[in-house]
Order: C-alpha cells, then sequence, then structure tokens
C-alpha cells in the first residue's frame, strides 16, 4: 500500500512529477562518533534526469525512474565515486511504497544488507563464511535512517546532463578522497560547477580553504539569488524515526572548532591569550552560524515542485484501498 509518509519524507522525489532536469545538491547532517569530532556532515549530488546502469556506470534515466545520488567515498571497493538510485540512497529499499514509518537499528541494518546481497555484491562481497561485511559502504544505502538531509535544487539541460554523464563514464574512477582537499564537498563543488561555473566555492574565512558541505550549501543558494531566472527550490528529507540516535546541525570548520565542546575550551583559551587569532575565529563563527540550512529550506514551502509532490501525495492517500 502507497504510504503518505513515503510520498511526504521523499520529497526530492523530483521526477516522479516534473518532466525537466535537475541537480540537487544534497547536504546531510553529521552522525555518531565522527560526527562528534567532524560535525561538516556529508554532500551528495542527486540527479533526476540521470540514472545508475551500475554504482560506477551513468545513463539517461528512462520514463518513470526517479535519478539516481552520486558521492565521492572514501574506503568503498576502491572506488571515488558511486551512483545509487534515490530511493535505495536514501531508504534502502527497491519502492517507495516498501519505505518503513520507523526502524529499528537491527531493522536498518536488515535492509542494508538485504540491498547489499541484492545490488552491491560485487562492490561490497560478504566477508568468510557469508557474514555481512563491515565499513563504509552502509553510507550508499539507507541515509535518511541515520541523519537528515536537505536538499537544493537547481536547473539543467540535456545538454548539461548527457556531458557530465560522458566525463564520469570515461574518467578514471580511483579513490582520490583526501579529507582536507578532496572530500565530498570538493566532489560536489566541482560536479556543480561543471553546470555552472563557480556556483559552489571555497571560504577562506569560515573554513580555512577547506571545502565543506555546509559552504556548498551557502554558495549554490547565493548563486541562485544572483541568478533568478534559473529555477531554484529547496526542501527537507527528515530522519526517519526509530531508536538510532538523531543527527546533530551541520557545522563550518572553524564554527565547529568554536561550538564543539571538545574543542571549545582550548580555542577560547587561544582567543583570551591572542587576540588576534581570537578575533578572526570570532568572526568566522558568526559568519557559519549566518547560514542555517533547515530555515532555507522551510522558506521554500510554496515551490512548485514541492507543492506538485504534495498534491500527489494527497491524491494517493486518497486512492488508497
Amino acid at each position: 500500500m502507497l504510504k503518505i509518509f513515503a510520498l511526504r519524507a521523499s520529497l526530492v522525489l523530483v521526477s516522479l512529477t516534473v518532466a525537466r532536469g535537475d541537480v540537487t545538491l544534497l547536504l546531510e547532517e553529521p552522525y555518531g562518533n565522527f560526527g562528534g569530532m567532524n560535525p561538516t556532515g556529508h554532500s551528495a549530488v542527486y540527479f533526476s534526469r540521470i540514472c545508475a546502469a551500475s554504482p560506477t556506470v551513468l545513463r539517461r534515466c528512462q520514463p518513470g525512474e526517479t535519478g539516481a545520488v552520486v558521492s565521492r567515498y572514501h574506503r568503498v571497493g576502491g572506488y571515488d565515486w558511486l551512483a545509487i538510485p534515490l530511493v535505495p540512497y536514501l531508504y534502502a529499499v527497491d519502492r517507495p511504497e516498501d519505505i518503513p514509518t520507523s526502524a529499528t537499528h537491527e531493522e536498518v541494518a536488515s535492509l542494508r544488507d538485504d540491498y547489499r546481497r541484492r545490488h552491491l555484491e560485487d562492490i561490497v562481497p560478504d566477508v568468510a563464511g557469508g557474514a555481512t561485511p563491515e565499513g563504509d559502504w552502509t553510507q550508499l544505502v539507507g541515509e535518511a535512517y541515520d541523519r537528515t538531509l536537505y536538499g537544493f535544487t537547481i536547473e539543467t539541460t540535456e545538454q548539461q546532463d548527457d556531458a557530465l554523464i560522458a566525463r564520469l563514464n570515461s574518467a578514471p574512477n580511483h579513490v582520490k578522497f583526501h579529507l582536507l582537499y578532496r572530500n565530498c564537498a570538493d566532489f560536489v563543488r566541482n560536479i556543480i560547477d561543471d553546470y555552472y561555473p563557480r556556483a559552489v566555492h571555497r571560504s577562506f574565512t569560515a573554513d580555512v580553504g577547506i571545502m565543506t558541505p555546509k559552504q556548498a550549501a551557502k554558495s549554490l543558494v547565493h548563486y541562485s539569488k544572483k541568478n533568478s531566472d534559473l529555477e531554484f527550490s529547496t526542501f527537507i528529507i527528515p530522519q526517519v524515526s526509530g531508536d538510532t540516535p538523531r543527527s546533530s546541525s551541520v557545522k563550518g570548520v572553524l564554527e565547529s572548532l568554536i561550538k564543539s565542546k571538545k574543542y571549545a575550551v582550548p580555542v577560547i583559551a587561544l582567543a583570551a591569550f591572542h587576540p588576534y587569532v581570537g578575533a578572526p575565529l570570532v568572526f568566522a563563527c558568526l559568519r557559519g552560524s549566518g547560514f542555517n540550512p533547515e530555515k532555507v529550506a522551510k522558506e521554500d514551502e510554496g515551490s512548485s515542485i514541492r507543492s506538485t509532490i504534495m498534491t500527489r501525495a494527497q491524491q494517493a492517500g486518497r486512492d488508497e484501498p
């Protein structure tokens, strides 16, 4: 049975309701131990008109397909980027009607492993004895169980999409990850800048030149305001309810140093004794705090894309047996 929740939570399913193509920057909140140490979160790109022929090969979508999410990973099969269909990326299931309204940690693990065995065995094989492997592969599927995601969408043309498909399919796809200068946000920056040069850029005041997911989203929003002729919209995909700890707000580099408890005391002490260092830190924190992705996304409640999807969701509810 098609759940209203499934469509409401999947507001990013643009290709189900809109014929045009677009690229979406996904800003994903940090979670877990690593997210506590590095609260900059994760970034990926979703294409409504580009699909995954396989996790390493892209193609144009066929009618009715919902596009793919592409992101840079660190330790998954030795690849630099991998592409996953949208619904599995968010919920580790193949069909929107199978999305659970809530899930326990054990249920999430089962959904992920089931999807891995059916679709990702070549990239993430079983370990000895047929057991489920550990590692970063879990970030490929079921992201909405671990964290809240924010989407920032800008329109694309067929020619732009075809050019990107050709570039990614023809270039070497070997791991290139580096936390400081080839991270997930750098990958997103390069992708979106292929469509719109300089739409996404670094910040030396807020992030000391390190590309971050928050800065990527902030700069794309700024670009959209300067280019109001391009259709732009935003949305929020909430973390699925369950016993998984809730994700936390995304931060920039210097903002993390000031606002994170584990770094706050030494940074404040440094600022007190070295005001020439402390003043820039405070300025960077205030600058980074000025962009709230949740507020920006909620301000777009009336976008045509969201309105269309909500109408379809309501109609689905009326059509349920």
